[in-house]
């Protein structure tokens, strides 16, 4: 991706009220730890979460302990101790560029997360070292996005969807888990995540605000808040969508990343580039040397014939779209073999849809979503 990406922000709006909260008809309580539990709804993990920071992280780390630990081990462990290609003109280890950027960005991140963090390892039994380096990993790894609203969707209804494309042979999807936080102080959020992960590349918070992240280039830029804690800041406390680009705007960035961030309440979403030295906004319906098909109240981002594809399909229905369409605007190929999950927010309602890639490494794409409402998640009790 990099600089060839191709950043398209559309932004459209869909007509559409469709009764998907999420199910209770299979739903089982897993455990309880303080404030926290841990349900399974239609075989999806939920994790809830509540209170200060090292609270919160030690709930997650007891409640999903086993998940934590065979996934930092094979990410830190495993995978840690080869040498990728994207890291083979550098000469070391995973592992090794980890530790270094950990130190390069402890000034950098808020107090708060390196609490969290200490918390998952008190909780999981791990050594806060292998904790740090598996929240990390995404500096090192840098998809598509869209927003659909006004004119182009069926009743005006905001659609924001992600697209991660993100490696399946991580084995992240064999620990995919819904964290529905509940942060002291903060604005609760869901966040779609994996067990032992504190930041965010995909999520939506109780005032309507949802954001996605798409990777770049960039190695070796880390003098700054890494990208996942960045999001994860905007998910606890952006109460729309100008206090959520500030966060990206007034903070150290890092490496190339490339983001679409919606704000239900006021049908306004745009593309962000976000990099450790640019940073630059795409409104809907605004032309830019990366964007060469605009299209009316949508914001596209994607890469090569992937973006034409996304646009193809947008033209083909504008200002029919519905969710299921906006859903089907993630399907192949305009998502990778490495597709590792895809969600669809509808921030005014904060109702949203999540796949996620199988067991086999199957694309989620081809997957089945499960549908969920971020206001009553955060009413279930265990």
């Amino acid at each position: 991706m990099g600089r060839a990406m191709l950043l398209r922000v559309l932004g459209v709006c869909w007509a559409m009220v469709l009764s998907v909260a999420a199910s209770t008809a299979d739903a089982k309580t897993l455990g309880r730890y303080g404030a926290g539990w841990l349900e399974e709804i239609d075989g999806y993990l939920v994790l809830h979460l509540e209170g200060t920071h090292r609270e919160m992280g030690v709930q997650h780390g007891h409640l999903l302990g086993d998940h934590i630990r065979q996934n930092v081990e094979f990410l830190v462990h495993e995978k840690g101790d080869t040498v990728v290609a994207e890291l083979g003109p550098l000469g070391v280890t995973p592992n090794q560029v980890i530790s270094q950027i950990v130190n390069i960005q402890r000034k950098h991140v808020p107090q708060k997360y390196w609490e969290e963090i200490e918390g998952l390892a008190e909780g999981s039994g791990l050594s806060v070292a292998d904790v740090q380096a598996a929240n990390f990993i995404p500096e090192l790894f840098h998809c598509s996005g869209f927003a659909l609203m006004n004119s182009a969707t069926k009743d005006g209804t905001l659609y924001h969807g992600r697209v991660l494309d993100y490696g399946v042979d991580m084995k992240l999807q064999d620990h995919a888990v819904l964290i529905v936080a509940k942060p002291k102080g903060g604005i609760p959020f869901v966040n779609v995540s994996y067990a032992g992960f504190v930041g965010s590349v995909t999520g939506m918070n109780n005032n309507h605000v949802s954001i996605g992240e798409m990777g770049g280039k960039g190695l070796g830029q880390w003098n700054g808040v890494p990208m996942a804690f960045l999001v994860r800041e905007v998910l606890e406390s952006a109460d729309d969508l100008d206090e959520a680009i500030a966060v990206f705007r007034d903070s150290p960035r890092t490496c190339e990343y490339y983001f679409v961030i919606a704000d239900g309440k006021t049908n306004r979403a745009v593309g962000m580039e976000a990099g450790a030295s640019k940073f630059s906004l795409v409104e809907p319906n605004t032309a830019h040397p990366l964007l060469p098909r605009p299209v009316k109240d949508a914001v596209l981002l994607s890469a090569g014939d992937r973006y034409n594809h996304l646009v193809d399909r947008t033209e083909a229905k504008l200002g029919e779209f519905t969710a299921a369409d906006a859903i089907e605007l993630m399907s192949r190929p305009v998502a990778m073999k490495s597709n590792l999950h895809n969600a669809l927010f509808e921030p005014k309602s904060t109702k949203f849809w999540v796949a996620n890639a199988n067991e086999k490494g199957e694309p989620a794409a081809d997957q089945k979503y499960q549908a969920f409402q971020l206001s009553e998640l955060l009413e279930r009790k265990p």
